[in-house]
């Protein structure tokens, strides 16, 4: 019985060895979603702003953003990476960046103000009122956003719908979709536009913003980086970051919901 345990040990620390040798050759497969943070509502007559544009989402699994097809399969050596999750945009800023090494998906664009056109992003902000054409989106990350309601002088109007990742804003009344993503295992939408009066992003989405009261516009939502690894990949992270992690399947799978622009994900 010894000598059949210590031989079955053996093996087993062969094929460990086997296994760790083939992903230091080769480099570990890793699945990514990135989502930067939606934009903020134009700056100036609150319903009369557009409302800002959701984060570009960028994935190589199950779905991505921009009507694109899934990201091409990405490996990572043993070594450190940058890690980025970009804030919600404040009130007429462009939400910011998220990126995960050479991955970056770009912030969504903020409304327009009175006739003025939203900003473009990864979705584009919805337009102002009387007529402002919305931002346009990023391609393979996020759509257009609508534009806003025309009328004369004096009339109380709605701006422009924001574009989300999943289909443009179309005019005052239509946000765009956002996309749903299963990496963290559970089916989870991100990068969702707004109405103008839909309030603020919620955190680690991506979601555009709209005004939160008819006196308080909205920001938008902080954006999030989701990857996964082998279980056997040891993985550190720069002080900056939260993150939490799962084992799914036969990976582990890591969201970040905070780091800095200065911070990094080490892969031992």
């Amino acid at each position: 019985m010894a000598v059949t345990s210590m031989a079955n040990s053996s093996i087993r620390d062969f094929q460990k060895f086997n296994t760790m040798n083939a992903f230091n050759n080769i480099g570990f497969p890793v699945s990514y979603l990135v989502v930067a943070g939606g934009g903020g509502t134009g700056n100036g007559v609150l319903e009369q702003c557009g409302a800002g544009g959701a984060g570009g989402m960028r994935s190589n699994f199950g779905s991505t953003g921009g009507g694109g097809s899934v990201e091409d399969a990405f490996t990572l050596r043993r070594g450190t990476y940058s890690v980025v999750v970009g804030a919600g945009g404040a009130v007429g800023a462009d939400g910011s960046d998220s990126s995960f090494y050479t991955v970056k998906s770009s912030g969504g664009g903020f409304g327009g103000t009175r006739s003025a056109a939203g900003n473009l992003g990864g979705s584009g902000g919805g337009g102002g009122d009387f007529g402002g054409v919305g931002g346009a989106g990023t391609s393979g990350q996020g759509f257009a956003g609508g534009t806003g309601q025309g009328s004369a002088p004096g009339a109380l109007t709605d701006g422009g719908a924001s574009g989300g990742a999943g289909s443009a804003g179309s005019g005052s009344t239509s946000a765009g979709s956002g996309v749903s993503n299963s990496i963290t295992g559970s089916a989870v939408t991100y990068s969702s536009g707004k109405l103008v009066t839909a309030g603020s992003g919620a955190d680690n989405t991506g979601d555009g913003s709209g005004t939160s009261s008819s006196t308080s516009a909205g920001s938008g939502g902080s954006g999030v980086v989701i990857f996964a690894l082998p279980v056997q990949a040891s993985v550190t992270f720069s002080g900056g970051v939260t993150q939490t992690s799962a084992v799914v399947g036969v990976n582990k799978v890591y969201t970040v919901t905070v780091a800095g622009p200065t911070d990094t994900v080490t892969i031992g």
